[in-house]
């Protein structure tokens, strides 16, 4: 018996599929006589897109911008070298690499997780390098991190007072130091249904939810805070395919919206789907960035082993393909 929601795995190593949903065996099928499409709508009850169209987008003003980054891990040792590259308003910046290449470090660098040796961090055309955390989100800058339950959420508090956490201190959440509990549940109520979180009530504990629906919790707060910059580290990591579909739908309102969107994922699928522009980490250096139709298995496969590096012009500002934008897009 082999249990998974991935559906490549699903084809290739099994002879007959069971579907479960809620519970309930909802279908029984020999494997080469079904397709991943089908799987999915009996999984979710609804037909589920694997790559999502989304319309082309001019890019904007300059929202990211790192200059130079040199960054330690947590032994001390190297995790981000020269690391430079801006990202704009109706643009998502996708970051690919075999983990443990810098990512983890390259998002806590950029919402003040992390201080950096050397280098900058201009948010908004503000030097915000080594600033807390709470200034990043002051700047407008939400963050969707790997680690959901150590970072993204309080397993032991309610859904509505982990989608609440960033608004605590403001009205309409709070008045003079003091929460209000009904505007919380209240507001809870209105994410909870705009981003279809399945959950009891507005108190049930975290813990208690899916994977999926923890994830979207994470999201209805940080999008909802979001104003210039939304960091999204592995976002779909273990959800089911409708919760993915609906992640990446997520991500691309964001940029259509006119938010600027760093993607750190490791499935190329979702990258190529998703991504404007991909940048390529080894070894804490970006060796190339590419736009999705400049990506095929071989060079980017290459890339993540640390062979093969882009000439400059590749690195260039997509705002301009034919004239370089300054030094600090060289990498």
């Amino acid at each position: 018996i082999f249990i998974t929601h991935k559906m490549d795995e699903v084809m290739a190593f099994s002879d007959w599929v069971c579907v479960l949903q809620h519970g309930n065996v909802v279908a029984v099928k020999r494997t080469a006589e079904t397709n991943p499409n089908e799987l999915a709508r009996l999984m979710v009850g609804r037909d589920v897109l694997f790559r999502l169209e989304k319309e082309p987008r001019a890019p904007g003003d300059v929202i990211l911008s790192l200059q130079n980054i040199y960054a330690s891990n947590d032994k001390g040792l190297p995790a981000l070298q020269d690391v430079s590259f801006d990202i704009h308003q109706y643009e998502i910046m996708g970051i690919a690499g075999v983990a443990g290449n810098g990512q983890q470090e390259l998002a806590e660098v950029v919402t003040g997780l992390r201080h950096v040796r050397n280098g900058y961090v201009h948010i908004n055309e503000v030097d915000l390098t080594n600033c807390s955390p709470l200034e990043i989100i002051k700047s407008g800058v939400s963050h969707i991190p790997a680690d959901r339950m150590g970072m993204g959420a309080v397993g032991d508090m309610g859904v509505a007072d982990n989608i609440a956490m960033k608004g605590y201190r403001s009205a309409p959440l709070a008045d003079r130091g003091l929460l209000h509990p009904q505007r919380i549940i209240d507001f809870a109520l209105t994410m909870i249904q705009q981003f279809k979180i399945s959950t009891p009530n507005a108190t049930t504990r975290v813990k208690f939810l899916s994977g999926g629906n923890i994830q979207k919790t994470i999201l209805a707060r940080e999008i909802d805070a979001c104003t210039g910059l939304l960091v999204a580290v592995y976002p779909s990591r273990g959800l089911d395919v409708g919760a993915t579909e609906s992640v990446r739908r997520r991500i691309i309102e964001q940029r259509d919206e006119g938010r600027a969107v760093l993607l750190i994922s490791e499935d190329l699928d979702e990258l190529t789907s998703v991504a404007d522009r991909i940048a390529v980490l080894y070894e804490g250096q970006v060796m190339g960035i590419l736009t999705p139709d400049q990506v095929d298995i071989e060079t980017i496969g290459l890339m993540m082993a640390g062979v093969g590096h882009t000439s400059p012009d590749r690195l260039s500002n997509p705002a301009s393909s034919t004239k370089a934008r300054g030094s600090h897009h060289a990498v």
